[in-house]
């Protein structure tokens, strides 16, 4: 083996490594670099490394799978979790809503019921009040104030509700002909967009209060009205009694019973059963039943004061002389004069102050040619001194009838009526009557 002489003009090299192998006579050998040296170590070292690796893996693989399995099942679990939360979340919304939509409609069903009924009540009072007629203290029909409208007047009042109905439940506009189940969510999307200021809650809230309490005005409005009709009837009734009772004739009292009273039944037959609370009387029932009551009484007192002898037998002629004690015309002393007479020239002709029947129709001494009427409850009239006789006893006369033509006739000095009012068979004032029948005009036409 050569070596090489060393340069020494250059820095000194560092020597390199022989490896020699002999195989019986047979000698190799080989030169080691530095970077043959490094090359192996460096090879030994990644597969050492490789190695350590592979056996750490190995023996450490069960406890990184099962790691890594429990980290995803953690995972799913977190999203499993968080989607049960999300779903009962949605059904919790849902059922909110559902809630919310059944409330809704029960709500508007009420609405509607109650919308109904107090239209039904307006037509029912409407036909009362048709009958009613208001009248004030001098007998003129008393005008009702513009403050004061008629209840069953405010019928398109009630529309408002209607329409805060369909604004509730959506069906307004365009939706009007959809059926209002299908469209009962519609109400939603009207609150989304009042603002984010007013919840769903607090808007539906608002509109039911809204509607209910002009639904209650209406009917608070009509229980008025309906209690003004009745005290109006009530005081028209007792101010055509009141002028009936001036002329000394007491009109019959109401045959209808009390509205307000509630029929109890005390005869002692009741024996048994079980307990049941007391039926309760609406307040507008009670209030149109008092009013029924009070028209019928009304209409019974009308009736029975035009029965009476109210009209003048001859309206065109005034009045001679008067009831009560007179010189006698043919006498000269003190008689009494139990009628009253009218100035009228022969033929004038004579009316029926009142419908009834002829009782006497022929001449009467004294009284010259007569015709007594029957009015009914102990009245009647009679017309004397008549030239000409019109009707015939058991005839029926109307008022205002001309029964009769004016003379002269019997116990008389000259042409006139002499005209008697009777109350069961005694004179009265006929003047009294005449004065009634002026003041009870506004009240009876």
């Amino acid at each position: 083996m050569s070596v090489r002489p060393e340069n020494r003009g250059f820095v000194k090299r560092r020597q390199s490594h022989v490896l020699i192998l002999a195989s019986g006579d047979r000698v190799r050998h080989m030169t080691v670099r530095p970077w043959m040296a490094a090359v192996t170590t460096s090879l030994i070292g990644v597969f050492g490394i490789g190695y350590l690796a592979a056996t750490t893996y190995l023996v450490l693989r069960d406890d990184l799978i099962g790691g890594t399995i429990a980290r995803q099942a953690r995972m799913q679990h977190e999203y499993e979790d968080r989607i049960t939360a999300l779903r009962a979340q949605v059904d919790r919304v849902t059922s909110r809503q559902l809630l919310d939509q059944q409330i809704v409609e029960e709500k508007v069903d009420k609405l509607l019921q109650q919308q109904l009924e107090l239209s039904s009540r307006s037509g029912r009072l409407g036909t009362l009040a048709g009958n009613a007629e208001p009248l004030a203290s001098d007998g003129q029909p008393a005008a009702l104030s513009d403050a004061e409208p008629l209840a069953y007047g405010k019928r398109g009042d009630a529309q408002g509700g209607i329409q805060a109905i369909e604004e509730i439940m959506g069906i307004a506009g365009e939706n009007a002909g959809a059926p209002a189940h299908a469209s009962a969510l519609g109400y939603v999307r009207q609150a989304r967009s009042s603002g984010p200021s007013e919840t769903i809650s607090d808007r539906t809230d608002r509109l039911f209060s809204k509607v209910t309490l002009s639904l209650k005005d209406i009917e608070r409005d009509q229980v008025a009205h309906v209690r003004q009709l009745t005290s109006s009837a009530q005081r028209t009734s007792e101010a055509i009694r009141t002028i009936v009772e001036r002329t000394g004739y007491a009109l019959p009292g109401p045959k209808t019973a009390d509205a307000s009273a509630t029929p109890v039944s005390t005869d002692g037959s009741a024996i048994g059963g079980p307990f049941i609370e007391p039926q309760s009387q609406d307040d507008f029932e009670h209030s149109l039943a008092t009013l029924d009551s009070a028209l019928v009484d009304l209409e019974e007192t009308r009736d029975a004061a035009r029965k009476l002898p109210l009209e003048s037998p001859a309206p065109t002629s005034d009045v001679t002389s008067s009831f009560g004690n007179r010189l006698d015309p043919f006498l000269g002393r003190l008689a009494l004069h139990a009628g009253i007479d009218f100035r009228a020239a022969t033929g004038t002709r004579i009316r029926s102050t009142a419908e009834g029947t002829v009782t006497a129709a022929g001449p009467a001494g004294g009284y010259g040619n007569m015709i007594e009427i029957d009015h009914g409850n102990g009245v009647s009239t009679r017309y004397a001194h008549l030239a000409v006789i019109l009707v015939n006893v058991g005839d029926r006369i109307d008022a205002d009838q001309v029964i009769a033509q004016s003379g002269s006739t019997g116990r008389s000095t000259g042409p006139h009526l002499h005209y008697e009012v009777r109350l069961n068979g005694q004179a009265a004032d006929p003047m009294r009557f005449l004065r009634a029948g002026t003041k009870l005009a506004g009240y009876l036409n």
